[in-house]
């Protein structure tokens, strides 16, 4: 079994911010999949997509973005599922919007949600992160992740939702190495 978590905070007020961008990818992997979200046996809802030989756990954490490792660990834990079949997908200020990164292990990178999960799993779990720009460094940064995307931004965000969305299913079907391969590269912009 494979767990992929997408990071976001739950509630309207929140949907389309730069922070959320990690639930927009579950979702669009949900719905290529014709998947449906149901509770979790922890704060979180989650997809169970079938395959022949496994099944990969969708989910989003309902238990805002700072605590995430509760919901991520609490599922991993009732699942028994191992930290190499783990992937948390998430914004990233420090790429530039659009850009996807992809590694098997890492620290949290001034992010919250990784911060949590660490304090919980350790460091030893993909992640994918998405570029949503840091935007004016005069601007507090939470306000930036907290406010939604310019509308010179929404053709960029979207297509770097689809690619996170080919980069999942990729890291599912065929492994990090080659996930990593095809979607961290600069020039890829397909």
């Amino acid at each position: 079994m494979k767990l992929v978590a997408g990071l976001g905070n739950p509630g309207a007020q929140y949907r389309g911010t730069r922070h959320n961008v990690g639930f927009e990818v579950i979702d669009l992997v949900a719905r290529r999949h014709g998947l449906i979200f149901d509770g979790a046996p922890t704060e979180a809802v989650q997809a169970r997509w079938r395959r022949a030989d496994d099944t990969v756990m969708l989910v989003k954490p309902l238990t805002f973005m700072n605590v995430s490792g509760e919901a991520v660990g609490a599922l991993s834990r009732f699942y028994k599922i191992e930290l190499s079949d783990v992937l948390i997908v998430c914004d990233d200020v420090y790429l530039e919007l659009g850009r996807l990164r992809m590694r098997g292990n890492g620290g949290e990178g001034g992010h919250n949600g990784l911060r949590s999960i660490a304090e919980v799993l350790g460091t030893e779990y993909a992640r994918l992160r998405i570029g949503v720009g840091r935007g004016d460094a005069r601007r507090e940064l939470g306000d930036h992740v907290l406010g939604r995307f310019e509308p010179d931004e929404l053709a960029g965000i979207e297509a770097a939702v689809t690619r996170a969305a080919d980069a999942v299913e990729s890291w599912v079907n065929d492994g990090l190495v080659k996930a990593m391969n095809v979607f961290n590269r600069s020039d890829d912009t397909d």
